[in-house]
Formats: C-alpha cells, structure tokens, sequence
C-alpha cells in the first residue's frame, strides 16, 4: 500500500515539475494542465494549489485564484504567496478590508523569515494600494454622511429657534443666537470634512530621493535619513558615499530611523489616503 501510495506521490511531483517547465515558457494552459493533474492525485499537496493559482494570477483569472490559493492556505498557512494572491483576488472583488488582512499576514510571514527579497516590496506596494482605496470608499460615505448630519443639525437648530421666536436678527443688527450656533456648527463640519482631506505630506516623513513615504528608513551617520532599498541600491549602483552630503558611506554604517518609522506609522494610521503616494 505504501509502495503504491509513493507510486502515485512519484507521479505527482513528475507533473509538478513538468508544470513548473511549462510555466517558465509562458505555456499557462499546459501548465494549468499538469498541476490539475498533480492536484487529482495528491490533492493534500498545498504547493500544487498554489502553483495552479499562480497561473490562473497570471491570467487574471480572478475569481479561481482566489479558490486555489484559499485551498493552498487551508493547507499550509504559512504559504507568503497564498496570502498575497488571495489579497490580490480580493482587491479585484474591492473587497479591500479582507484583502488587507492578507497582505498584512503575508508581510508577517516575510518578517518573521528575516526576508528582504522582492516579495515584501511586491506585497507592501499591494497593501498600500488597498489601504488607499479602502480610505477613498470610506471617505466617500463619510463625506456624504457628514453633509446629511449638518443638514439635519441646522435643520433641527432653525426649528428649535423658530419654536423659541428667536431666528430674527437682534434690534441693533447684530447676530443672535440663532445665527452664532450656525456660524459655529458650520465650523466644526468643516473641521471635521478637512481632517479627511488630502494634503501635502510634512517633507520629513519622505525620502529624499523617492519622495515617497518611509517604510524602511535608515538615518547615515551624517544625519540623513533615507529609504533603506533606494539607498542600498544607490551604494551598489553608484557609489559608497550619501546622496545629499557626499560623505563616504557604507552598508554596515545605517541605522534603522525608529522615530520616523514610528512618526509614519501614526500618521498613516491618521491619514490613510497618503498610502497613495506609496502605490
């Protein structure tokens, strides 16, 4: 029984393997092919879930993208690419809360792996752009129901003094009560409408050279503080010495910048619509 069951197992992984050629040369179809066959014999196999998933990725296909790579999480949690492609399935459905979530475990993962390949940058430039739109469906339902709620305050207030005889103006001229509650009501809804709007991010929170938000900031020892990827590829492609000062540089001379890690974190989590500028 054994013997049959790596029989099978044999012949599985033969079709993975055929698969993984036929997606290299861009033949999703017969790779699609190989890994469905791998799935009918072996199909506790996360890899083989989300090998098909990555081909239906490449196709757009959304909707079995999101049915493979959910069978591949229900196999192997901790699959970094099954998070991201079930994040990407459900961005396209604009179901961007729960594709949040995924991008955020995928980026645990990669934490958690110690890894700085490609992937996290992959991942991150995902997340941000559900995080922005997320933002710019919630803003538009706050918008319009911040504008009902100060029709309906202004509403009540003018009956209240209509009930109270008091909308009239006062016999000097002045404003009365009436119409200082009003000034003051429409102050604070645009308060309110202001603290949701976009505007220039502080210049501090941006890297230098990207102009873009930190997400990894490193601070050289002459002061500056950089975007770690763009800065280690300026000393590989470039040279070893700051961008900005000239002063000789060197890899192991960065420090990760906590305070403005930490400075951007509050303010994205204050101001989600400037994941824009990272997407």
């Amino acid at each position: 029984m054994a013997a049959g069951g790596d029989g099978v197992a044999q012949q599985a992984e033969l079709r993975r393997i055929e698969g993984n050629a036929c997606f290299k040369k861009a033949r999703l179809g017969a790779a699609i092919d190989c890994y469905t066959e791998a799935i009918a014999l072996c199909p506790n196999v996360a890899v083989y879930w989300m090998n098909r998933a990555l081909c239906h990725f490449r196709r757009k296909e959304w909707a079995k993208v999101e049915a493979d790579s959910r069978r591949a999480l229900a196999l192997d949690a901790t699959l970094v690419k099954g998070h991201y492609l079930l994040g990407c399935a459900l961005l396209d459905k604009e179901e961007f809360s729960l594709a949040i979530k995924e991008f955020e475990k995928a980026l645990n993962l990669l934490k958690s792996e110690n890894s700085t390949d490609k992937m996290a940058e992959d991942v991150w430039q995902v997340l941000a752009k559900a995080k922005y739109l997320d933002w710019e469906k919630h803003s538009t339902e706050r918008v319009w129901r911040i504008q009902s709620l100060k029709e309906a305050c202004e509403s009540a207030l003018q009956e209240h003094h209509f009930l109270s005889d008091t909308l009239v103006e006062d016999s000097d001229g002045s404003s009365n009560e009436y119409s200082e509650q009003i000034k003051l009501l429409s102050e604070v809804f645009i308060k309110a409408t202001l603290a949701d709007t976009p505007v220039d991010v502080p210049d501090y929170l941006c890297c230098q050279i990207t102009f873009e938000i930190f997400r990894d900031p490193v601070i050289t020892p002459s002061g500056v503080t950089y975007e770690r990827a763009v800065l280690l590829e300026h000393l590989d492609k470039v040279g070893n010495f700051d961008p900005v000062t000239r002063e000789p540089l060197k890899e192991h001379q960065l420090v990760p910048n906590l305070a403005i890690k930490e400075a951007v974190q509050a303010y994205l989590k204050e101001h989600s619509w400037a994941y824009k500028l990272n997407c």
